[in-house]
């Protein structure tokens, strides 16, 4: 698995995120909602809330803004009754294509999904098509320092019940099982360290090498995707060129 291109990929992601602030919060928002519908409002016993709560702080989220979320999620306060939908499909050169959304209009958020895939020469395709080439992981990405000493947070790591540890150019990366994340994340962040990434993702078994053309067509197709206030998340197994 390439290491170099995972952390491409969630580069070239952040870089776009830090400059969609507002639309960050409101995604992140209905994440909370759907983890404080489904697991009850107490962060103490909601696991998954307590990671979308560090997710959303993580992202300079404010407190009001969270709780909001929560009390609308819980039933506290009047909030929209959104949906989960996964989409699959093809970007171009035959990449692999996973889309997360949270409406509550599935026949626009269909649209708007299909729209952006054949725009840009994508598809989508039935559901299976394309998420057996991923698995679920946890996945952290901790920025590198100079105090930080490679072995010592490996074992750091490993011994907080990680699965994986990679050193790249710039990161470290931790791969958890998804049932094991949560227990991970806390005692990483027990020990003081701040994450460029938390989250739970479909990761690839494989990545596919795309040319300078197809990455351009990519990157407007994934640009069009994040745009959609009900898209979430997007994963993908293209590998984009250096440069």
């Amino acid at each position: 698995m390439s290491g170099h291109s995972k952390w491409h990929n969630i580069q070239a992601k952040k870089s776009k995120t830090d400059a969609k602030r507002g639309k960050i919060f409101t995604k992140l928002g209905k994440e909370i909602m759907i983890a404080a519908k489904n697991g009850g409002s107490s962060l103490e016993t909601n696991g998954k809330l307590r990671d979308v709560v560090a997710k959303a702080k993580a992202n300079n989220m404010p407190m009001d803004t969270i709780t909001r979320a929560i009390k609308k999620g819980s039933g506290e306060m009047e909030g929209v009754n959104y949906e989960e939908i996964v989409y699959e499909g093809y970007g171009p050169a035959g990449t692999a294509v996973i889309v997360n959304a949270l409406t509550d209009n599935k026949n626009r958020t269909a649209a708007n999904v299909r729209y952006a895939f054949t725009k840009n020469g994508g598809n989508m395709g039935s559901t299976g098509c394309v998420s057996f080439m991923f698995q679920q992981k946890g996945v952290i990405v901790i920025e590198k320092t100079d105090e930080m000493d490679e072995d010592e947070m490996m074992m750091m790591a490993l011994d907080a019940g990680a699965e994986d540890f990679s050193s790249e150019e710039e990161v470290f990366e931790i791969t958890t099982s998804p049932e094991d994340f949560s227990t991970v994340r806390e005692a990483l962040e027990g020990e003081g360290l701040e994450f460029l990434e938390a989250d739970i993702k479909m990761v690839p078994d494989t990545y596919t090498a795309i040319d300078e053309e197809a990455a351009v067509k990519f990157q407007k197709m994934i640009d069009a995707l994040e745009d959609d206030d009900d898209v979430q998340d997007v994963y993908h197994n293209a590998d984009f060129p250096e440069g």
